[in-house]
């Protein structure tokens, strides 16, 4: 004999953060079962460190040319992740009703994009592991404060997020993919990546080392390469992006 009530449902949501890693999970398996989200995020870094660090293509100064190209390419990365493969995904899926749908859900809205942001977190640090250890076969030879290297990387993270959530929130997803496909090209031109900003002329220097890519990878770059302990002025331009991307994705993102 059963005891009563033992089979009784319990119906109810999930506890938060059980709903929040759950979503954050599948978020995660859907990024990396994307091939050109992969394509975006992990072969393009990887290749533009291997092809720039081997071949005497850009004047990168002093020293090796892995140790000017690593940190950059960490930047790219986050980019890659936090801004282009963010804004394409939630673009689309937008367009597609999935964010109308979830957004009705037990999961609140602030959680589904905690979910996304954790994602975007899992990633990044699969990149980071994967450039890292390609930079240091390369012969890459670090240097700096740890922790201001994470405190970079999760400033540019929160700016690029920002920016990218903005415009999946108010661009078509056509739209967005072309535009975050363009700013992507852009800003591995024009941010300090694999070309050094003092090639440009003097009038652009000043208006691209204002850029959050620009930043970051300079910001890497003087912690890595140069032992610098704590870039300030790196990090209160990221600060600034960050608190302005997000404050306007928060206030002018539309679910449908």
């Amino acid at each position: 004999m059963t005891t009563s009530g033992t089979y009784v449902p319990r119906p109810g949501a999930a506890p938060l953060s059980r709903m929040i890693a759950a979503q954050a999970a599948l978020e995660t398996k859907m990024l990396l079962r994307n091939g050109e989200q992969l394509l975006l995020t992990v072969v393009i870094p990887a290749l533009l460190l291997v092809l720039f660090g081997s071949v005497d293509i850009v004047d990168t100064g002093e020293g090796e040319a892995v140790d000017f190209l690593a940190p950059g390419v960490l930047a790219l990365a986050v980019m890659s992740t936090a801004f282009t493969g963010q804004a394409i995904a939630t673009g689309f899926e937008r367009r597609y009703g999935v964010l109308k749908r979830l957004a009705v859900s037990p999961l609140p809205r602030w959680g589904l994009m905690a979910a996304k942001t954790l994602s975007v977190l899992v990633t990044e640090v699969l990149q980071v592991v994967l450039l890292t250890v390609i930079a240091f076969a390369m012969g890459w030879s670090p240097h700096g404060n740890p922790f201001a290297v994470l405190l970079l990387l999760v400033l540019g993270t929160a700016a690029f997020s920002g920016l990218g959530l903005l415009m999946a929130g108010t661009l078509k997803a056509e739209a967005t993919l072309a535009a975050a496909n363009l700013v992507f090209l852009l800003l591995l031109v024009g941010g300090g990546v694999v070309v050094p900003l003092d090639k440009f002329p003097d009038a652009a220097q000043g208006v691209l080392g204002l850029l959050p890519i620009a930043a970051l990878s300079d910001g890497l770059r003087d912690v890595l390469q140069h032992g610098a302990a704590m870039p300030w002025a790196d990090l209160g331009i990221l600060a600034v992006w960050a608190v302005l991307g997000l404050g306007a994705a928060a206030k002018f993102f539309r679910w449908e």
